[in-house]
Order: C-alpha cells, then structure tokens, then sequence
C-alpha cells in the first residue's frame, strides 16, 4: 500500500473518529440538560431509510441502538416537512394527532413523549436528532426545544458531518 492510500485511510478514520465523538458528546450532554430517558440521532444511510446510529441513555433498558425506522410511515412528505426545517415536539404520544403507524411504532420503543430536529446540512437532511421521555409525558419548553435546535445546528457545522 502506497503512502498517500494510508495517509487516506488515516484521514478517513480520524474524520470518522471526529464525528462520533461529537455525536456522541452532544447526545450525552442533551440528554442530561433536558433530562431525557433516552437521546438519538438518527442517521438517513439511504433516501429516507435510516438508522439509530447514537444514543445516550438514563438506564440501559431504553437501548434501541441500531433500529430503523418505520418505513411505512416516514415517506417523502414527512422528510419534506424535516427538510424544511420541521421541529416536533409530542408532550403525551396519545394524545397527539398522529399516523397510527407512527403511534404504534413509538408504543414499541416505549416513548411517551418526543422530541425531534432535524439535522440540515447543505446537502439536505442528514439525521435526527430525537429525545425520548419514555417513563411519563413530558411538556417540552421552548428552551429544551433551543437547546436542541442549537446542538443540530452545530452538528450540522461539523466538517465531519458537513462534508460528508
């Protein structure tokens, strides 16, 4: 192997590197700031299909680490809404007028109440950055909602992420 492929492959990995300590730093200190039982960031690895690909967590039993999404539900309509900058905040998941789908698929990971940013680089919607109240309903403040927009945003600046 040449000089300059391992001087690539170094730089790769240290961008690699670079990205998830940010991620993973940021979920953690959203996580604490706004109490969550759980924090995600949910990465699209392909057009509207994605991953959990971080979390940060008050007990390990909230883990959903690697899971996907429900393709059924989010579509091109609601990764519309997210591109344009679409933040939302559900205090008590059955109250709120969603898809059933979407219920359902919150039920399953036990969320009682969510909070989602999306993450826009200027190549588009990259992830989202998702808070779980999981244990009880939770009414989101508009400062836990800043927090969050402020923590995309500065994912979304990352040259390891923005470059990407």
């Amino acid at each position: 192997m040449s000089d300059s492929s391992l001087q690539t492959i170094f730089d790769r990995l240290s961008r690699d590197l670079a990205r998830d300590t940010l991620i993973q730093t940021t979920a953690d200190r959203l996580r604490k700031e706004l109490h969550a039982d759980r924090l995600v960031l949910y990465y699209f690895y392909y057009q509207w299909a994605g991953r959990v690909t971080f979390e940060s967590l008050s007990d390990e039993k909230f883990s959903i680490l690697g899971s996907s999404g429900p393709d059924q539900c989010f579509n091109g309509e609601y990764a519309k809404l997210y591109e344009d900058g679409r933040v939302r905040a559900i205090p008590d998941i059955e109250l709120e007028p969603i898809a059933d789908c979407h219920r359902d698929f919150l039920r399953d990971l036990h969320v009682k109440a969510n909070l989602v940013v999306p993450v826009l680089t200027a190549k588009g919607l990259w992830g989202l950055l998702v808070a779980h109240q999981c244990q009880s309903t939770h009414n989101w403040l508009p400062t836990e909602i800043s927090s969050m927009q402020a923590a995309a945003s500065q994912l979304a600046m990352s040259p390891s992420i923005r470059d990407n």
